[in-house]
């Protein structure tokens, strides 16, 4: 892996920002969820994803054609439930 270095500022309420290069690299956009991982007197960026999207197109339909609209409401109801657990 390629090292390089990206600076950024410490504000005033302990926020910092990603440069574009390293949300590029981690593949994260604004308001996606990151974690903080401390090894070896080294601190990680760990990009969180969905457990949605993690298991998006593994699971094999039950029958044919698929009613969208019933598979909608059923993943809009998991993102809230998942949401709900976050926070």
């Amino acid at each position: 892996m390629r090292s390089s270095t990206n600076k950024s500022v410490l504000t005033k309420k302990s926020q910092v920002t990603l440069p574009k290069q390293i949300r590029d690299f981690l593949g994260v956009k604004a308001g996606e969820r990151i974690s903080f991982v401390i090894e070896d007197n080294t601190v990680k960026i760990v990009p969180i994803k969905s457990k949605l999207e993690e298991n998006f197109g593994k699971v094999k339909p039950i029958q044919k054609p698929e009613d969208f609209k019933q598979i909608r409401e059923f993943v809009e109801q998991k993102i809230v439930q998942e949401a709900a657990n976050e926070i």
